[in-house]
């Protein structure tokens, strides 16, 4: 195992800086996640790292190693791409044996590794079969088999999942999740889907225009932000306007919210982010008073959840998600409904803040 380092990473094609004085440290066996929206660099880093793209300034090192202008298959890393890129004229075992014959591996320890890594992704069966007869699932363990057989300092995951269908890519997180911690490799996952980096992830580098925005723990990321495009980004916010008197908040449309943190001085404006899944609804004020009275302008049921968008008195809309069995699940359009917000989970940042 190894440790992985970027200092002062940067890429630029001619006048533009697609990835901008990067720095992170990742820790000997930490999964973490770059996420970000398409074009904010993310892709780009983890192309440095492999060796395919070449950083225009700054350093890489592995366990103190510096890598930076080493050849691939001088770097000792794995890459499992998005697109699988198996062979499809080669068995499973002989995709999963291709590198190691590339680095001089033969007879019976190449037959080993394979057979070890293709036990880890549980295909232990499957070594005769040919890419095109798995499954999307299948084809992509095998990938991941084919990074981990010659084991690797670091691995490197670039959108791996995106290609699954919606079932199959969370039965493919649990699988990595596992055969991450069984590893205990050191791991960069590149992806754009949220729900994934916080689930997979030890800690989550959230990237926006080729900058960092915050590089933390999937709980901090969510419930503590640290700008306010990470806010926007992150979950099902609502995101509304105000301004703070008597460390409170006004917002726009006259409703007053009080939080337990405001990030601003008296008078200034900030941005205020009320996750959807944050709102209560009842037919009732609450007992302390803090709830507003609003609406149901419309309802939409998803399965699992309700998510309904809701008119306040005030003018303001704000969209409330509930559990589809719970006693809020069935209010009608153009009920009057009570909207209780708790003040910790009330997000403000500066306004003008990345967005």
């Amino acid at each position: 195992m190894s440790d992985l380092s970027l200092r002062n990473l940067v890429k630029r094609y001619g006048p533009v800086s697609v990835v901008k004085d990067v720095s992170l440290d990742i820790a000997e066996g930490e999964f973490v996640s770059l996420l970000g929206p398409s074009g904010c660099g993310k892709t780009t880093i983890l192309r440095m790292v492999a060796g395919l793209i070449e950083p225009s300034d700054g350093a890489i090192t592995v366990d103190g190693r510096n890598i930076t202008r080493l050849p691939p298959n001088k770097r000792n890393v794995g890459l499992v791409f998005q697109s699988y890129a198996l062979f499809p004229h080669m068995t499973v075992f002989e995709n999963v044996a291709f590198g190691l014959r590339r680095k001089g591996e033969s007879g019976a320890a190449l037959d080993a590794r394979v057979r070890e890594a293709l036990a880890l992704v549980r295909l232990a069966d499957y070594g005769e079969r040919y890419p095109r007869q798995l499954s999307g699932g299948q084809q992509q363990r095998v990938a991941m088999a084919r990074a981990i057989a010659p084991r690797p300092s670091v691995l490197l995951f670039d959108e791996p999942l995106s290609n699954l269908d919606a079932k199959l890519r969370d039965e493919m997180q649990i699988e990595l999740k596992r055969l991450q911690r069984d590893l205990k490799i050191t791991t960069l996952f590149v992806t754009h889907d949220q729900a994934e980096a916080l689930s997979l992830s030890d800690r989550v580098c959230v990237m926006h225009e080729g900058i960092i925005q915050q590089f933390a723990s999937p709980e901090e990321i969510y419930h503590r932000p640290a700008t306010a495009f990470v806010a926007s980004f992150i979950g099902k916010p609502n995101r509304l306007t105000g301004t703070v008197r008597d460390g409170a908040v006004a917002l726009d449309g006259g409703l007053v919210l009080r939080p337990t943190t405001v990030t601003a001085g008296e008078g200034e404006k900030v941005e205020v982010f009320i996750r959807q899944e944050a709102v209560t609804l009842s037919g009732a004020e609450d007992a302390a008073g803090s709830s507003v009275r609003g609406t149901i302008a419309l309802r939409s049921f998803s399965g699992a959840q309700v998510q309904y968008v809701v008119r306040l008195d005030s003018a303001s809309e704000i969209v409330v998600e509930v559990p589809s069995s719970g006693d809020a699940a069935n209010l009608p359009q153009g009920d009057a409904v009570f909207v209780t917000i708790r003040p910790q989970d009330i997000i403000t940042l500066p306004a003008g803040d990345a967005s």
